[in-house]
């Protein structure tokens, strides 16, 4: 039951004789729960349960919503809170309330237990405003020995002040441990508001240390990224039992936060060491533990697990970030959506235990829409940049408007390989078997080894929003020139031979051979560097990566368990709603033509809008380009085509008279599916009038969204023609039922042209 609170000197409670107390007498604590109308209100409330405890009260930290800048939840802490001060002491207690979508404020969080005495019945304080307090001089750096990123890293206990035998982590005395001025430092081997740390891997490993020594596990906790520029600020490791989105947590309120100093360093600037359920200190954990780190998706991709020193089997417990709340009102909804639509399909993924985990869901539509658009997937997780409530993922396609289409929906447990393989394997179920061309996901390792187990073959393109994170984290202290090189190396660099020259050119001018980070990606290349991507399609998915949201700000972080549903349908219709109007203006509007080229002609009959309007551009622009043939053997022959008036853009086209196949340098076509301009010039030179078929894709066409299937020359295997003339036939079958039951008399229309054509079907049979 959710109680209201009011600040001091209005609460009210009711004794046995219904007659009101004031609430200063009444000892009302604080709870999770407690709901206020305002942050102030929950201030004074604590500023009044302070009083009677016997301490006083400073405003924490806030956060604000990545959406729309308003502030979405408060701290408010003990005044001995931090170590700023000389009367500090690191007071871990406090209060966060949240603000909820109906504008009330929760309290999610509490923590109790001071580390100090407190006094008696203090007389009432307001909360100060928060003031800038000096910063003292920083402590020496703690000593930790770690080798330069290496892909798994294990971490011993730590006895008695010797090197660890993995030689990972040495704890050393720090060098100001010593009494100074009258007080003592705490010992290297705890943490501290003050310590400093060369990178956040070296905190990450340092903190499980200290975790083995006292006896709890560590999670990855929440990150902050900066507005400017998105690189990480700060991040937090917590306890294994923080949070309640599983029943083993129990909001314990243990953490260690680190924020990143301008001089590229990490230091300890937010600490709490009391946890709300017992330690273990003592327990040997069936052997040693360790971190395994995505090398390129440093510590966004960490999990920690435990490793059995009797067998080389890695035994992981795999937790559950989906609240369980979630679970009742999902299937329900799901259930009530395969009544209304036989096509709907839903899948739950159950751990060893027979509990639920990760969620599947795709409607008739979505699947539909695979078929003939799953050819380019983005798995997008964009749930990962913040913290986000619940962790939605979707399966995203482009339809032949190239507006984004969903082809299915997400909830994630955790992020194993185990969760992403059920999760590709279920939407591949979904699909009729029907792998992607290329698919655009994260560059994790669970996620890398998903893929390649469940989509042999595919292309897999990192999403840009972690390389630019990573570019921004690793290149923030090289020089603008390198910068400016490095960026032309990415973007202006046609082939993968002309990559690789400039990219060994530049790491040897700026002395980088021996760089990790430059290394790492660049064995990588394959997976996200322009040249070598446009050899796979990727249905016209921008070269730079970016993709809009598909649900725009209808889902964002703060969406409740209450709104998800009604928000995601909303979103979804409305994406429905934008195809449909394309759909209509693609039959019902005529663009004006540019050339009198046949082709030009051939292509407005049938493509779509969008997608004629690139066409068209192309076709005018071949006409500032120049065409020389330079080499001719039998049917080949290699044409130089250079744009008039720019010496340094040329490309070469090779064209067989054979089968009238052509193929440019640029290869516009394979990534886009869409003849690029130099070849429109050499087909105009070659005096070619009409395109080949085979450089007209179906899925560009009008008749792509409404299922037309052609013959089987489109190459496509049997299973796959059978699979789409399924969808093909279902999705105009359930036209036929949407606008036959509108009305009586249309019902009878659809009724007698399904019945002509069930006789028609059968003469044929």
């Amino acid at each position: 039951m959710v109680v209201r609170a009011y600040p001091l000197g209005m609460v009210r409670i009711m004794n046995n004789n219904g007659i009101g107390e004031d609430e200063g007498d009444s000892g009302v604590e604080p709870y999770v729960g407690l709901e206020f109308d305002t942050a102030e209100e929950a201030r004074d409330f604590y500023n009044s349960y302070a009083t009677r405890t016997g301490f006083k009260v400073r405003t924490g930290q806030l956060y604000r919503s990545r959406t729309d800048g308003t502030v979405s939840s408060r701290r408010f802490v003990c005044s001995k809170e931090g170590f700023q001060l000389n009367s500090r002491t690191g007071c871990p207690a406090f209060i966060r309330v949240q603000r909820r979508d109906t504008g009330k404020w929760v309290l999610d969080q509490i923590q109790k237990e001071h580390n100090h005495e407190l006094g008696g019945h203090m007389e009432e304080t307001t909360t100060p405003r928060p003031s800038v307090q000096p910063r003292t001089p920083a402590p020496t750096k703690l000593a930790i020995s770690v080798p330069h990123r290496p892909k798994m890293k294990v971490v011993d206990e730590v006895d008695k002040g010797r090197s660890c035998p993995s030689g990972v982590i040495s704890f050393k005395r720090f060098k100001g441990a010593e009494e100074s001025e009258g007080q003592t430092q705490p010992k290297a081997t705890e943490p501290y508001a003050g310590l400093e740390f060369g990178s956040a891997n070296d905190a990450c490993q340092f903190y499980q240390a200290y975790a083995e020594v006292v006896g709890f596990r560590v999670r990855i906790g929440q990150l902050f990224r900066s507005k400017v520029d998105g690189s990480i600020t700060s991040r937090r490791f917590v306890c294994s039992k923080e949070g309640f989105q599983h029943p083993s947590r129990m909001g314990c309120g243990a953490y260690m936060r680190i924020k990143r100093q301008d001089s590229g360093g990490w230091i300890v600037d937010r600490l709490n060491k009391d946890h709300n359920h017992e330690l273990e200190p003592g327990k040997k954990n069936a052997g040693m533990k360790k971190i395994t780190e995505d090398v390129t998706g440093g510590l966004d991709s960490v999990d920690l697990i435990e490793l059995n020193d009797f067998s080389n089997h890695i035994n992981k417990t795999r937790e559950n970030t989906i609240g369980k709340e979630w679970y009742p009102v999902l299937l329900d909804y799901f259930q009530s959506k395969q009544a209304e639509d036989m096509g709907f399909f839903y899948a739950v993924e159950l751990d060893g235990n027979g509990s639920c985990m990760s969620i599947f869901w795709s409607d008739s539509r979505s699947r539909f829409a695979c078929s003939q658009f799953g050819d380019a997937v983005v798995f997008d997780t964009s749930y990962r940049k913040g913290d986000y409530s619940v962790p939605f993922a979707m399966f995203i396609g482009f339809n032949h408007h190239r507006q984004p289409v969903l082809l299915g929906g997400a909830l994630v447990a955790d992020e194993s390989k185990e969760a992403f393989s059920w999760l590709f394997q279920t939407w591949l179920r979904a699909m009729s078997g029907r792998r992607p061309r290329s698919i655009v996901a994260d560059q994790d390792l669970p996620i890398q080894q998903a893929v390649a187990q469940v989509f042999p073959g595919t292309h897999h393109r990192f999403s840009a929003w972690q390389i630019r994170s990573k570019e921004r984290e690793n290149l923030r202290s090289f020089p603008n020139e390198f910068k400016y090189e490095y960026e032309k190396c990415l973007y202006q660099t046609q082939t993968t031979v002309e990559f690789d020259t400039m990219w060994s050119a530049l790491v040897n001018k700026y002395g980088l051979r021996d760089n990790m980070w430059l290394r790492e990606i660049y064995e990588k290349r394959e997976n996200w560097v322009p040249a070598y991507l446009r050899a796979s399609f990727f249905g016209g998915i921008p070269v730079n990566g970016t993709v809009e949201p598909f649900f725009g700000t209808s889902l964002n972080p703060l969406t409740s368990l209450g709104e998800f549903i009604s928000r995601y349908e909303q979103g979804l219709e409305q994406r429905r709603e934008e195809e449909r109007k394309e759909d209509f203006n693609s039959y019902n509007l005529q663009p004006f033509l540019q050339t009198k080229e046949p082709v030009e002609e051939q292509c407005r009959r049938l493509y779509t809008l969008t997608i004629f309007r690139i066409f068209q551009s192309e076709l005018a622009q071949s006409y500032n380009y120049l065409g020389l043939k330079t080499y001719e053997e039998g049917a080949i022959s290699r044409f130089l085509v250079r744009k008039c008036g720019n010496e340094n853009e040329k490309h070469a086209v090779t064209f067989s008279a054979s089968n009238l196949n052509a193929s440019c340098s640029c290869q516009m076509f394979e990534y886009e599916g869409l003849l690029c301009r130099h070849i429109l010039k050499i087909f105009n030179l070659l005096d070619i009038r009409e395109l080949p078929s085979r450089y007209i894709l179906h899925r560009w066409t009008k008749n792509a969204e409404f299922g037309f299937v052609r013959d089987v020359e489109s190459g496509v295997t049997s299973q796959d023609l059978k699979a789409l003339m399924i969808w093909s036939l279902r999705e105009a079958a359930s036209k036929y039922i949407e606008f036959g039951t509108s009305s009586l008399e249309k019902y009878k229309l659809a009724y007698e042209i399904m019945r002509e054509g069930g006789k028609k079907l059968c003469w044929q049979r």
